[in-house]
């Protein structure tokens, strides 16, 4: 199903670029470009779909520099194409209320000034692949609570997730991520899910992560996301075993005063995005349900509670618990935004604050990714602040 997902979007791409080739040079030029792109285009696939094949015996170097490579090459002529199509539409708007004076079939078929168009796409597909996807932002929020203890009025937390370790973000880049959390002296830190995904490098990631507990008053606290699940999940509850990271599978643990920290797996048959399928919503939900129920025990009445979980729609769960915070991750907030909000919300929720009653949940963007491409979303870390309402 990936390859096949995979296949069929390179080649949506691969078909838009080509017929915006037309709009931007002349007929002669255009189809030399047809050939070099159509080529380049097919090459692209055929390395996308046969590494993924194979994918156990390449080099995560050559991973990183062919994808981050043939990330640009796509996102550009996707980008082109796009901002081809709106100037069409322009072009087209316009000339209904400004009758053109003289016709030519030439110039009427391609855009004026047509490199700007190539040339601009490169220069943000750069930007979404270099810049952006490795500049973590800081995101402050409060979180209001009825009848906060006075001992609990401004603890802090910060929330780092879906990290996605392997090709695209190496254990240095963690080791920093980490560090800068810590130099902000939140009282917690708080991981959820999607960090060990690479079974090589997650010993090591392990390691450094409880390296870094010290280092905050209340310790690291750390629950699955879907990826660890792939990558080793037994191996991977071993090595946490012999560390100080406080992981959580469908349990609680006391923090301090009334405040408590409930975590919970991510079940399995859970749907990527929101399900339109009754059957699989059904047994996501009892899913839910059951883990959350498994979390709650042994938790008092009237505890301030903080769950972690990776699949967002554990946000209706904590509300109906009377969780004073939830927070999740799973989504990277759609890695493609516009004032703030995702460009594909194809989640229940995707991306930042969602109030339900007295309850708050967050979607975290992420700090990493699969595809290694951000845009109007960059990647962060949370901060939570406690306060009495």
């Amino acid at each position: 199903m990936f390859i096949i997902i995979t296949a069929a979007l390179l080649g949506a791409v691969m078909a838009v670029a080509l017929v915006s080739i037309k709009f931007l040079f002349s007929e002669h030029i255009a189809k030399k470009f047809y050939k070099i792109f159509a080529l380049a285009d097919l090459a692209v696939i055929v390395v996308v779909v046969g590494g993924w094949a194979i994918r156990s015996f390449v080099p995560e170097m050559f991973v990183s520099i062919f994808g981050n490579v043939a990330t640009v090459f796509l996102m550009a002529q996707l980008i082109c194409g796009a901002m081809v199509i709106v100037a069409l539409v322009v072009r087209w708007i316009y000339r209904k209320f400004h009758k053109p004076t003289e016709f030519n079939p030439a110039r009427r078929r391609v855009l004026a000034y047509g490199m700007i168009y190539p040339l601009l796409s490169l220069a943000i597909a750069l930007y979404g692949n270099r810049i952006e996807k490795n500049f973590d932002v800081e995101n402050f929020y409060d979180v209001p609570i009825k009848n906060l203890p006075s001992e609990l009025e401004g603890f802090r937390l910060a929330q780092i997730s879906d990290i996605h370790l392997g090709a695209y973000f190496s254990l240095e880049r963690l080791e920093a991520l980490l560090q800068r959390v810590a130099d902000s002296k939140p009282d917690l830190l708080a991981i959820t899910g999607d960090i060990f995904d690479d079974v090589p490098m997650n010993p090591a990631a392990i390691k450094l992560v409880d390296s870094f507990c010290d280092k905050f008053k209340f310790g690291v606290w750390y629950i699955h996301g879907n990826h660890e699940h792939f990558r080793g999940i037994h191996q991977i509850e071993q090595l946490l075993k012999q560390t100080k990271i406080n992981w959580l599978v469908n349990r609680s643990r006391h923090v301090t005063g009334k405040l408590y920290i409930l975590g919970v797996d991510y079940p399995a048959r859970s749907p990527i995005t929101s399900s339109n399928d009754a059957e699989q919503a059904k047994i996501f939900a009892e899913a839910r349900h059951s883990y959350v129920e498994g979390a709650m025990q042994n938790v008092p009445d009237d505890a301030i509670k903080i769950l972690l979980a990776h699949h967002p729609e554990f946000i209706d769960d904590g509300a109906e618990r009377n969780c004073a915070l939830t927070l999740t991750g799973h989504t990277h907030g759609s890695q493609f935004g516009i004032f703030g909000k995702p460009l594909f919300p194809v989640f229940k929720y995707t991306r930042g604050i969602v109030k339900i009653g007295d309850s708050i949940g967050y979607v975290h963007v992420g700090n990493g990714s699969w595809f290694p491409f951000r845009i109007g979303c960059p990647p962060e870390i949370a901060y939570f602040t406690l306060k009495a309402q």
